[in-house]
């Protein structure tokens, strides 16, 4: 509860326990076991950070925390606690907050996305655990893609543009270096596990502008931006993802604040143990960074786990504001957790702190805020004050209305898949394969207008030589006609002309050397004739 410009959130007998709002982005932790009010915590605390006009940023893991947008039920047991605590006087009324629902997967709020431009080669080379090689050639793509004016807003975007470098990979490696294709294919399936646990859905357009978080509803009460986790915790590496990228954005757009009286955003984390456990070197180093440096921009980090312990010690040291709920201790490795936790208090003379950790009831809760000198208080024995809004989920109705009313709802919802690299890589690569397939029909043209003029040279050739064997066998068949004509006509010659010599002659013998006569003289008329 918001009063007296303090955030009241439990009382110790008459004292009241309240986070300085100055003090509020020193980060907190709010820890206990399972069913202690760890939750009603986180709710009050929200409540009131609204209350002072601060924008809040939930992750809702179990989703009992959507029931903000909607004013507390009136029961005889929230009357004894407001009688109890003295609300009443303080002016305590049930009320709704403004809300804005959020869900990666966009079933349960407006989609949350980004892009791959904006998550960068670096980040998502340390949430893919990539090794040295393969973050240096990562890098490549990406200055590749900015070369090329190719947009990279999706996975598809990055598949497509590593899949187009790794088939040319020996003409950009005269340019950019050497890129083996070993490498640049584990980069791939790395990018395709990101897709698999819910990157597909993560990354793209429009991408969320982080200050729209940093808004007021009526009143100037903060708003409440409740990230749905239901189904992204069963996702570790999508969950790593989002924080890695939220991290980094909220670094890098925040200017420096000094010293404000009251922070711009709070962020709490429920049940940080899901997101600290088995998480990526990248994401804790991040975390540990963030939480370090975040504070001069006025953001203040609130994890709520079960155990102290779930926190890395770096990031724990860090945490100035603790509320620690009921620890069980029935084995020695936790008794050793609860010794941790309270030796992680100051020092209250009035009680053991390790005993009352395991003794505390449902909503108390040992208190410990800093003071105005960023001291830690005296560690109390508290009560936790009760909510205003309701206790629980809501119905889905009231989700889906909640949701479409929300005017970034309109901004958010709708999907934009411009032209990027997939739909320009995937035109390219077409009018390289059209121009492939038009320069192999003119080679096979060509081979064949080849083949057909040979076969046509071929063909003249044989007609060529069957002209001249036809012509050649004419000739001969001239020849030996005229050799039987001139045969037949030298003989007869010859003969008419021995018979006259015969006659001249007179007697057998003469007829004798006549017809010898004219077969000689035959003879040498035919070959005087075939000699020319």
């Amino acid at each position: 509860m918001y009063y007296n410009k303090e955030i009241w959130v439990a009382s110790a007998g008459d004292k009241k326990i309240s986070i300085l709002p100055k003090m509020a982005n020193r980060h907190g932790l709010i820890a206990g076991a399972t069913g202690t009010g760890k939750t009603i915590t986180l709710k009050v605390m929200a409540e009131s950070f609204s209350d002072c006009g601060v924008p809040v940023f939930l992750a809702d893991v179990k989703g009992d925390l959507a029931g903000m947008c909607k004013p507390g039920v009136d029961s005889e047991d929230m009357q004894k606690r407001i009688e109890k605590f003295g609300l009443a006087e303080a002016g305590f009324e049930y009320e709704e907050y403004p809300t804005c629902y959020w869900d990666i997967y966009g079933k349960a709020g407006i989609p949350l996305r980004t892009t791959i431009t904006e998550m960068g080669p670096t980040l998502l080379a340390r949430l893919m655990d990539l090794n040295g090689t393969q973050s240096d050639i990562l890098q490549v793509v990406f200055k590749i893609a900015d070369d090329d004016g190719l947009l990279l807003l999706d996975t598809k975007d990055l598949k497509a543009m590593l899949q187009y470098v790794y088939e040319n990979s020996k003409e950009y490696s005269a340019v950019y270096g050497n890129m083996a294709k070993q490498s640049i294919a584990a980069i791939i399936r790395a990018v395709v596990a990101l897709e698999e646990a819910g990157g597909d859905q993560f990354f793209g357009e429009p991408a969320l502008n982080i200050r729209d978080w940093f808004s007021t509803g009526a009143g100037g009460k903060g708003t409440i931006n409740i990230l749905d986790c239901q189904s992204l915790i069963n996702s570790p590496m999508m969950y790593s993802t989002f924080m890695l990228w939220m991290m980094s954005e909220l670094f890098e757009t925040l200017p420096e604040a000094g010293d404000a009286e009251k922070p711009r955003m709070i962020f709490f984390f429920d049940e940080a143990h899901l997101l600290f456990e088995d998480a990526p070197k990248a994401l804790l180093q991040k975390i540990e960074q963030v939480v370090k440096l975040i504070r001069s921009k006025g953001v203040g980090i609130y994890f709520i786990t079960q155990n102290p312990s779930d926190i890395p010690n770096d990031v724990l040291a860090q945490l100035g504001n603790k509320v620690q709920h009921a620890l069980h201790a029935y084995t020695p490795a936790e008794r050793k957790k609860v010794k941790a936790a309270a030796e992680s208090f100051r020092e209250n003379p009035e009680f053991d702190t390790m005993e009352t950790i395991t003794s505390l009831g449902i909503g108390e809760a040992l208190v410990s805020f800093l003071d105005e000198e960023g001291r830690p208080g005296v560690v109390e024995i508290s009560k936790i004050l009760p909510p205003k809004s309701l206790m629980g989920p809501i119905d889905e109705a009231t989700r889906a209305r909640m949701i479409e009313e929300n005017m970034l709802y309109i901004r958010y919802n709708d999907n934009v898949d411009r032209d990027s690299a997939y739909e320009l890589l995937t035109k390219r690569v077409a009018q390289e394969e059209e121009a492939l397939q038009e320069a192999k029909e003119e080679a096979l043209k060509a081979k064949e207008e080849e083949k057909q003029r040979k076969l046509e040279e071929k063909e003249a050739e044989r007609k060529r030589k069957q002209e001249e064997k036809e012509a050649e066998r004419e000739a001969k068949k001239k020849k030996t006609a005229v050799k039987r004509v001139a045969k037949t006509a030298t003989g007869t010659i010859g003969r008419e002309i021995g018979n006259t010599i015969g006659k001249s002659i007179g007697g057998t013998f003469g007829k004798k050397l006549g017809g010898n006569i004219g077969a000689a003289l035959g003879r040498g008329i035919l070959d005087t004739l075939f000699r020319f």
